[in-house]
């Protein structure tokens, strides 16, 4: 209906029962509900099922699956109108909630008030909104995923789905639009209280037209998104001003020695999330880093050296690529500046292919021959990357 071709085709399948299915060739695969692959297409068919919660979180439920079961009543516990919708082998389209209407008014809208019996779809709405930046959120479903956080449904969550659903809305066309949601309904505080620190607190306006540095951070992540970054740099993104939300009130809106403190806010997000080791790594070294990433072209050669070997960019010049990307994202996502020129990513690819040019190999043999212990050719190694570096700026000059 949206124009997009869809990944695959979910069949609810009704009047049967697992028994049924199985005498007919399919292969039961569902571990809390009864789905089964077609044994010729591998399709997914899951038997029409109704729900009824027993215990916070989304674990608590009882699920009840019979022959009995309507269609109209398994598409009830969908979470969103849009979602409650089916289609027959024919063509005729099934839609007893206003699904299709909602789609066409580009809304996001709960189907029944079952919905606040899974609180992971507070966070699916909210990734659903950063998906289609057009769609609105209902204003009964804001204020139902109020009503859920304030009971507290949303500290329930197992660190995984959270995760789960925090990845897919950051690799979403507007990641803002997740951040937005998950602010108005109350949820960030809970699930993101580091990222929700940093709205409302000032930076300096000469480096932030946009001061506010929630809304900073809102713009990085779009630009990473206007790039099509992978979700490690939009995840380092999301990270690298945390703590900002923690500077100390004589130290605003400059907050010197924040980069420290993001790290540290990081490191305690990561564990709690279960973030990939590949995200946290990356998010570790930009945050640390950005603000010297930023001033580069200031730097004389052995400055560069050090800032090359404390981002890892000799061993992992891939990952120091994606550091980058992320560091660029972070100058452009600023208020009227989002077309800035950021020569530092040129200058410093440039520095550190100068620096791999070296032939450690040949130095190491040599060193060695003349009687140098390890940490002097290690010496002799820096050395001869300095004067690399040294020569590729003087060249750059010219």
């Amino acid at each position: 209906m949206l124009g997009i071709a869809g990944a695959d085709r979910d069949w609810v399948v009704v009047g049967s029962t697992p028994e049924a299915m199985v005498a007919r060739g399919f292969t039961p695969v569902g571990k809390d509900f009864p789905v089964f692959l077609h044994p010729h297409t591998h399709e997914e068919h899951a038997l029409a099922r109704t729900e009824r919660k027993t215990a916070p979180g989304y674990k608590g439920f009882v699920v009840h699956a019979s022959p009995e079961v309507t269609l109209e009543e398994d598409l009830a516990r969908r979470d969103l109108t849009i979602n409650a919708m089916a289609q027959a082998d024919d063509g005729h389209l099934i839609d007893p909630f206003g699904g299709q209407q909602d789609l066409q008014h580009k809304v996001l809208r709960h189907v029944t008030d079952a919905f606040r019996e899974d609180p992971v779809r507070i966070l699916r709405v909210a990734r659903l909104a950063a998906r289609f930046p057009d769609f609105s959120v209902a204003p009964s479903t804001m204020a139902l995923m109020q009503d859920m956080v304030q009971a507290g449904e949303v500290d329930a969550l197992v660190s995984e789905r959270v995760w789960q659903e925090l990845a897919k809305g950051l690799m979403a066309s507007m990641p803002s639009r997740m951040l937005n949601v998950l602010r108005e309904s109350g949820a960030m505080s809970v699930l993101l209280p580091e990222v929700h620190r940093l709205y409302g607190v000032p930076q300096p306006v000469e480096h932030h037209p946009e001061i506010d540095t929630g809304v900073h951070l809102e713009m990085v992540l779009d630009e990473t998104a206007r790039v099509n970054a992978p979700l490690e740099v939009r995840f380092a993104a999301l990270c690298h001003d945390l703590g900002k939300g923690t500077t100390a009130k004589a130290l605003l809106p400059r907050h010197i020695g924040h980069e420290e403190r993001s790290v540290t806010l990081l490191r305690g997000l990561s564990e709690r999330l279960r973030v990939p080791v590949h995200c946290r790594e990356l998010a570790d070294v930009v945050a640390r880093e950005h603000g010297h990433v930023h001033g580069a072209m200031s730097l004389g050669a052995e400055a560069l050296l050090r800032l090359l070997v404390r981002c890892d960019a000799i061993r992992r010049p891939e990952r120091f690529a994606l550091t980058l990307l992320a560091c660029e994202s972070d100058a452009r996502g600023r208020l009227g500046l989002q077309q800035r020129n950021y020569p530092q990513t040129t200058h410093l690819q440039a520095m550190l292919d100068a620096a791999l040019s070296v032939d450690t190999a040949a130095l190491s043999a040599l060193a060695m021959q003349q009687g140098l212990n390890g940490m002097e050719v290690g010496k002799r190694i820096e050395q001869a990357r300095v004067k690399a570096i040294a020569v590729e700026l003087e060249k750059r000059r010219h």
